[in-house]
């Protein structure tokens, strides 16, 4: 597999108590971003959280933030990476590509980098990203368990040139930055 040309895509919705918003990062290989996307806050009206009630959470991070994120993307990545386990279904639904649930374990490394093993829970692995980090764990969807190891082999590849988890922070310092300037604030 021909890793410079995979990109990783990063998916973060942050929702606040007056708000939601959106963005999605997309890297090559080495973590260099080739395209950056966010939406603006949106805040639902005390009149659509009735009329929503616990509806709304679900309908503004998959039909309004992202539909438009993933939209809005020109740059395709080979796979989307979350934090949050809730949107994997989602995002694959929208940007029909795989999307994976990554976060950092607290477990002694495995043998060898590229290694993978299932944790035992229905769609959760072990990765071995590196020769010396905590192993990521990783969750698909069950349409995804059979390409595993694919998706293994294309985050220990870019794990060479990069630190897998690190983008999201770059992201949530991006939304902070975005605010910051945002004269409505």
């Amino acid at each position: 597999m021909d890793n410079s040309k995979q990109l990783l895509g990063y998916i973060t919705i942050d929702s606040q108590e007056n708000y939601f918003r959106g963005a999605a990062l997309v890297t090559d290989s080495r973590g260099i971003p080739t395209d950056f996307r966010y939406t603006e806050p949106v805040r639902p009206t005390k009149l659509e959280r009735v009329l929503y009630g616990s509806a709304l959470d679900i309908y503004l991070r998959e039909d309004i933030i992202l539909d438009n994120l993933l939209g809005a993307v020109e740059a395709k990545p080979s796979l989307w990476l979350l934090t949050d386990e809730v949107l994997i279904a989602p995002v694959q639904k929208i940007s029909k590509l795989p999307a994976v649930a990554i976060a950092a374990s607290a477990r002694s490394p495995l043998e060898q980098s590229g290694q993978c093993e299932p944790t035992g829970e229905s769609g959760v692995f072990m990765l071995q990203a590196d020769n010396i980090s905590a192993p990521l764990r990783l969750t698909v969807s069950q349409d995804n368990v059979s390409k595993i190891n694919q998706l293994a082999q294309l985050l220990t590849s870019s794990a060479e040139g990069m630190e897998l988890m690190e983008p999201f922070s770059r992201v949530a310092r991006a939304l902070e930055t975005v605010a910051e300037s945002d004269p409505k604030r």
